[in-house]
């Protein structure tokens, strides 16, 4: 455990499951101050060090927020909650990207943003196309250090218990260990050793683009504690 160099974070996405492992990992960190929750509905912490604003994402870009060091992402939807697909790439492209941008605008020195496996901006699949036209946006901005997350199917406690989703996250578990070579990526993960991963890159300081696929996700997590 590093000791804290009062650094800030902002966190938007606390309450989906990546996101809400991530605030723990926040939480439990030394290296982190004061964590910023951008969310549209509270999380009860009951953690001084966290300051929950609530906001409007489509008005970002006028609000006074704190400067940030670290800036996470784990903002997303899916199209049947979102209604349409123009609704979910509002979610999935434009508020993050709106984020990245404020993040750039107070001071941010990394961005760590959740994508997906397979994104890509000249995919014919809609949701990776939307995916990977986000990550080329990001990836456009100045800033110091950005860290693009791919994981395959997610697995860990959601809201919403939806039976394909599940019988799929059973088969993605049973099947993940014959995923092997360039398979690797499409392994399910758990969503705690995402936002583990993430909070471990940006302990890293790096600069330029990384992207963290399967294995690049579980060596960080190898590497030791925050």
């Amino acid at each position: 455990m590093q000791e804290s160099e009062g650094r800030t974070a902002w966190l938007a996405g606390a309450t989906g499951l990546v996101g809400g492992f991530v605030l723990k990992q926040l939480i439990a960190s030394e290296r982190y101050a004061r964590v910023v929750v951008l969310t549209r509905r509270t999380v009860d912490t009951g953690v001084p060090k966290v300051d929950q604003r609530v906001v409007n994402f489509d008005q970002l870009a006028d609000m006074d927020l704190p400067a940030a060091d670290d800036v996470f992402c784990a903002l997303g939807t899916t199209i049947n909650k979102a209604g349409s697909q123009e609704a979910f790439r509002h979610v999935d492209l434009d508020f993050p990207l709106a984020l990245a941008k404020k993040a750039l605008a107070r001071n941010a020195k990394q961005f760590l943003l959740v994508s997906s496996v397979g994104a890509n901006a000249k995919s014919r699949n809609f949701y990776l196309r939307t995916k990977g036209e986000l990550d080329e946006a990001v990836s456009e901005l100045p800033l110091k250090a950005i860290h693009i997350f791919r994981p395959g199917i997610l697995v860990g406690p959601r809201e919403e218990r939806r039976a394909a989703e599940r019988a799929g996250i059973v088969f993605m578990k049973l099947a993940s260990p014959m995923l092997i070579g360039g398979l690797r990526r499409y392994r399910a993960i758990e969503a705690q050793h995402v936002a583990r991963s993430m909070v471990l890159a940006a302990a890293t300081e790096g600069s330029g683009k990384t992207l963290y696929g399967y294995d690049l996700m579980m060596a960080l997590i190898r590497s030791g504690p925050v």
